[in-house]
């Protein structure tokens, strides 16, 4: 009986939402004013339900944000939250119509917030089918007094597909937001094309091109070749050596989880690959990367497909002096391939060599911290400049990952990939012979 209950509520929602989007039947007026169902769902605070002040950690995409809180449940007080109820076009892993739009949107709001709280569905933290994400609903305030409710604002603005939606506290009004979205023709479900999205062919291009007129490229369908040389958390890292300036470009290629084992294997380390996927910024991770690559098995000679070329490279691992990578410029001038992008210049070298391999000794190890277990980061001195060290599969001669303790005060040599977190640049050693003592 409560079924049926919840089921004709569920049925008078959408047909009001209807009847409020679309006007004439029922004597509502075609050019009615839609419905603010994100403003139309109370937060209270007296619920049964888990409830956390937050703030933002890392923005991720649409329907995906990492947020501090107080709560001891949850390791060094982050939150990874997943939106209950929907599901926003991909902007990350793979790209997707409206998916950019989603994202920003998101961001937006959080970013002119005045206070953000995070809730469950029920009396406790629900996870994820991966296990690692909480399933929440996400308020924020713009003004400190009203709260809105952001995953049934992205549903009403047409950024946002249902994903289970009907089954959660607020059902009903998710299942009204979409039925007016969908009746507005917004979006996700409009039959216009996504404006922000690239639809086209892939543009063949060079890693040099490709890292330094990145804002042209943006959402981009591309294709370029170079060697791969470190895969590390669902992604690989693939330079080229630029002939005309002597200097190796590299960016991050995110595979997933989705990829074939033929295409594992085509991204082996040493391999020649062409890689065709879409060029983005990937904010969590604060860089410049592609994604949503794929490799048809059954069709190799689709365009569409990463691609080998030939193996057995060898990994560059650029021997670079401390000081030079960290605090050298290098000067470029553009080439005729280049007329009609922004002026070179003045560029940093860590800027050039970020997403490239590099070996850089002696550094002489001065602390560190660890923020999650067995990862490092260390702080580094090579005369008088400062190297910054993230060890994330560097192990020591016992086979267990290097502690900062064990490594205070010792003199080090690095092979790794130039990162960056926090604005800050630094080489990132996802390899167990990545770091060896010397003294």
């Amino acid at each position: 009986m409560q079924v049926r209950h919840r089921m004709i509520r569920i049925l008078l929602s959408l047909l009001l939402a209807a009847l409020l989007a679309g006007g004439g039947a029922a004597g509502v007026a075609e050019d009615a004013k839609p419905v603010d169902f994100a403003a139309s769902v109370a937060l209270d605070m007296s619920s049964e339900t888990v409830k956390a002040e937050a703030r933002v950690h890392t923005y991720v995409d649409g329907d995906t944000t990492h947020f501090t809180v107080s709560d001891s449940a949850f390791p060094y007080g982050i939150l990874k939250a997943r939106y209950i109820g929907i599901n926003t076009p991909e902007s990350t892993g793979k790209v997707e119509p409206w998916g950019k739009q989603a994202s920003r949107f998101t961001r937006e709001k959080l970013e002119g917030a005045a206070g953000i709280i995070v809730e469950s569905d029920t009396g406790e933290w629900n996870t994820d089918s991966t296990g690692s994400r909480q399933l929440v609903w996400v308020w924020y305030t713009p003004d400190g007094t009203h709260w809105r409710n952001l995953n049934i604002e992205l549903l009403q603005e047409g950024l946002a597909i249902a994903n289970s939606s009907a089954q959660n506290r607020y059902g009903d009004t998710c299942m009204a937001a979409i039925a007016q979205a969908r009746s507005a023709g917004l979006r996700v479900y409009s039959a216009e094309r996504d404006p922000e999205f690239y639809y086209g062919d892939a543009v063949e291009v060079t890693l040099r091109e490709l890292r330094l007129n990145a804002g042209f490229y943006e959402g981009v369908k591309v294709a370029f070749e170079g060697v791969v040389t470190v895969n590390h958390s669902n992604s690989v890292y693939v330079e080229a050596l630029d002939g005309e300036t002597g200097l190796h470009f590299g960016l991050p290629v995110y595979y997933g989880y989705n990829l074939s084992g033929g295409g594992m294997e085509i991204l082996r380390a040493g391999n020649l690959v062409r890689i065709v996927g879409t060029f983005q910024y990937y904010e969590a991770g604060g860089a410049w990367q592609v994604a949503g690559i794929t490799y048809r098995m059954m069709k190799p000679d689709d365009p569409g497909n990463i691609r080998l070329i030939s193996s057995g490279h060898g990994i560059p691992w650029t021997e670079t002096d401390a000081a030079v990578l960290m605090e050298g410029t290098v000067a470029l001038e553009p080439g005729e391939e280049d007329e009609g992008y922004e002026e070179y210049g003045e560029f940093d070298r860590a800027f050039l060599s970020q997403a490239t391999t590099v070996a850089v000794s002696p550094l002489t190890v001065q602390g560190g911290y660890t923020s999650i277990p067995g990862t490092a980061t260390l702080w580094c001195l090579s005369g008088r400049t400062e190297v910054q060290l993230h060890l994330d599969g560097a192990l020591n001669e016992n086979g267990v990952p290097y502690t900062v303790d064990e490594l205070r005060g010792k003199t080090v040599s690095v092979r790794g990939v130039v990162g960056k977190y926090n604005g800050d640049y630094q080489i990132d050693v996802f390899t167990p012979d990545g770091l060896k003592v010397l003294q």
